[in-house]
């Protein structure tokens, strides 16, 4: 392939539960360090969560603050951190050329939630209704929110993507990169789920919200007493450049997008389709000239519900079995489900695995589901397995959207 059809990762910004950058990120991942603590929303009461204490005030005025949103402020923190990750001189950046494309699992809820809370005290007297409601909630605000701090006059948007959004963002930079609309993409996913009480209530009546007296061991995917979802807050935003432009600016570079796949289930609202799954895989390492074989590391999106762990183990075991060298290991283990963002997270979390050779573990599965066993799955501890040349990222959402992004190994 043509080096200006080469799409590379040169930048990481991210918030999580556990870390505010890719270096604090990674040493929780290898070190056991869960990012889920209790939390206590409105009139759902007391749950848990995986919250982020990033310095939002970093890049954003009291003022922009004010009338901003979380997931906007989220995706600020993140685009800024990951431009300053990158080297790249911004002053000399040509803005029209830079998109944004932020995934998201829904956007608004936070909002509107507020305000009609806010108007409950005033009788529902909705001229008490704010007048920056409208811009809080369209559905690019995220992104949008980016160009604004950043002066960005490229195309930005967001990709309502349920919790494929993460791999979709990054997916639709590097087309719109391959495409020569855009030279430098800002492309990832944000979410703020936390904030809404919404969302918890929804997956306690699905009974599919996790409980555990022990907040860090909440998040138990593939273990045989999980018993549901943790959810988080978080954003993880890459910048992608040809590597070509990469290469010349003597940048270093993470990885490379050597194929991806996205493909719908088109069987259920909710629970996920094994095949459509493997497929998904199955096209992702075709798209990358790639055998099974030749990955060194699967990212599971395995969510820790009784159900949906199981099916995408079926469906690894569908694509993967007979590999002796694929490893397997888990995320939300540690930081929950960060819906719209949580899959470009793990992948994040699992790029310095090239230059390491380790990969981390799952944690809190201390009672391996029989359904859920395969070969070379990661557990407790991390793994040093020598040289890795490529990792495959699963994220899959509800309404049956899957995603995968395989990520290869750089030789500069």
């Amino acid at each position: 392939m043509d080096d200006s059809q080469r799409i590379v990762i040169t930048g990481v910004g991210l918030t999580a539960p556990n870390g505010n950058n890719l270096a604090d990120f990674r040493a929780a991942l290898l070190n056991g360090k869960s990012g889920i603590s209790p939390y206590e929303i409105r009139y759902f009461g007391k749950t848990l969560a995986g919250v982020c204490h990033f310095d939002a005030a970093k890049y954003q005025k009291k003022k922009d603050l004010r009338r901003g949103t979380r997931a906007g402020s989220i995706a600020i923190y993140c685009a800024n951190e990951a431009v300053l990750d990158s080297g790249i001189d911004w002053s000399t950046v040509d803005t029209s050329q830079v998109g944004v494309f932020v995934g998201i699992t829904e956007h608004g809820n936070v909002e509107t939630e507020n305000e009609i809370h806010n108007i409950k005290q005033f009788d529902y007297d909705c001229s008490t209704w704010s007048h920056f409601h409208n811009p809080r909630t369209v559905a690019n605000n995220p992104a949008g929110e980016i160009t604004l701090n950043l002066r960005i006059t490229g195309p930005h948007y967001c990709l309502g993507a349920a919790c494929a959004a993460g791999n979709a963002g990054v997916i639709q930079g590097v087309q719109m990169l391959r495409l020569g609309e855009v030279d430098l993409a800002l492309a990832g996913g944000v979410s703020e789920s936390i904030h809404t009480f919404g969302i918890f209530a929804a997956f306690a009546a699905e009974n599919a919200l996790a409980r555990h007296e022990n907040p860090t061991k909440a998040s138990r995917p593939f273990d045989k007493n999980r018993n549901g979802i943790v959810i988080s807050e978080g954003g993880c935003i890459l910048t992608l450049e040809r590597f070509s432009d990469a290469k010349k600016r003597g940048a270093k570079i993470y990885g490379e997008i050597a194929g991806y796949a996205m493909n719908s289930d088109a069987s259920d609202f909710v629970l996920p389709n094994p095949e459509r799954q493997a497929q998904c895989m199955e096209k992702a390492l075709k798209k990358a000239g790639l055998e099974p074989e030749q990955i060194d590391l699967v990212s599971t999106h395995a969510t820790a519900t009784p159900s949906g762990d199981i099916q995408e183990i079926a469906a690894i075991r569908q694509v993967f079995n007979g590999s002796k060298k694929t490893y397997i290991n888990n995320t939300k283990s540690f930081i929950g489900h960060a819906m719209g963002s949580v899959g470009v997270l793990e992948l994040a979390g699992n790029l310095p695995s090239f230059s390491d050779g380790v990969v981390h573990p799952t944690i809190n599965c201390e009672n391996l589901d029989p359904d859920c066993e395969i070969d070379n799955l990661v557990i407790g501890t991390p793994k040093s397995v020598g040289n890795v040349h490529y990792i495959l990222n699963n994220s899959f959402g509800m309404v049956g959207i899957n995603s995968v992004v395989v990520v290869g190994k750089v030789n500069v």
